[in-house]
């Protein structure tokens, strides 16, 4: 809390001592509804620059995949046709497997786990991102990874020919594994998807599964702790070159506690939304000893997988993350 404190004090210093300037309005699409905790963030992150910049940069939030679709958010910012926005980082794997590195499973299956996973492969996605003409200014971890379905399921046998809702090459690999049928669907399209039979099981977090009411076309939820992905905010780095050092001092600051207050939501959401789902009519709880032993079983493999395509940087990430 007294860090919270001392970035607030800061934030509002700097916008006192702001010059005005002539403002810019920052569109920022954000993949998931206004109601996930990502995109609540993000808007509270809007709102601390628009203020600590004194109206100098506006930040608007377009949340639910409205300005830009999931996919097509990143591609939006590299090339200018918007500043700033967030994105599912593992969505990049297909681009560089690097960007897969929160989506190994079984790695990282807990909170404390997973920022010490950040903090070892951090400087390599900065500077891939650099390579690319983005800035990274903040990530914040989803809460762990459970599996979806329509109908009971207690080993990989009873997952086979299932439709099942894939977000990144980690997803596809898992479905192929498990023999189910991979189908590529944004966040924003969830709820429609279950509901029209289109998917009917996925690998998500409780707080998803909360926000687009699952519970209304899907039975189970089987807390494995699979993975926790990150989502995170980059902004063009050519227009970050043209932002004032008083203005970056600020946004960094709002990053810094948007980072902060991420990952506290994200913990606190946990309980909440698992809660959400029994409330909702879910059977909430572990998955078999067997399926978690299957699903170990396709863990290794797919870590083997990953290992080989991100080269020695990605055996360094592990390595650095197993060290601590």
């Amino acid at each position: 809390m007294k860090k919270l404190t001392h970035l607030l004090a800061a934030t509002a210093l700097t916008a006192t001592a702001a010059a005005p300037a002539m403002a810019e309005k920052w569109d920022m699409p954000m993949a998931y509804s206004a109601s996930n905790f990502h995109s609540a963030t993000g808007a509270e992150f809007a709102k601390c620059v628009t203020t600590g910049t004194g109206g100098e940069i506006e930040i608007v939030t377009h949340p639910s995949g409205s300005l830009f679709k999931g996919a097509d958010i990143k591609r939006a910012i590299q090339t200018g046709q918007a500043p700033i926005g967030e994105r599912l980082l593992s969505g990049h794997q297909n681009e560089n497997a690097l960007f897969g590195f929160d989506s190994i499973p079984f790695l990282a299956t807990s909170f404390d786990d997973s920022a010490k996973l950040w903090e070892a492969a951090k400087p390599s996605i900065e500077k891939l991102l650099a390579e690319q003409n983005l800035t990274l200014l903040y990530a914040v971890p989803w809460p762990p990874q459970g599996l979806y379905f329509k109908d009971e399921v207690n080993s990989v046998a009873d997952m086979k020919g299932i439709k099942f809702r894939s977000y990144n090459n980690a997803t596809s690999r898992l479905a192929e594994l498990t023999g189910m049928l991979p189908v590529t669907i944004e966040a924003a399209e969830i709820s429609q998807a279950f509901a029209t039979g289109v998917a009917d099981s996925m690998v998500s977090s409780g707080s998803t599964g909360y926000d687009r009411k699952v519970w209304e076309s899907l039975n189970y939820f089987y807390e494995v702790d699979a993975w926790l992905p990150r989502n995170y905010v980059m902004v063009n780095s050519d227009i970050w070159a043209g932002v004032s050092d008083a203005n970056k001092n600020v946004i960094n600051a709002c990053a810094e506690l948007a980072e902060y207050a991420g990952n506290w939501r994200a913990k606190e959401y946990t309980g909440f939304t698992l809660q959400g789902l029994r409330d909702g009519g879910m059977n909430v709880g572990p998955a078999s000893e067997q399926m978690t032993n299957e699903l170990k079983e396709i863990g290794v493999t797919m870590t083997n997988e990953w290992l080989d395509a991100a080269g020695d940087e990605g055996k360094a990430i592990v390595d650095a993350f197993n060290s601590q």
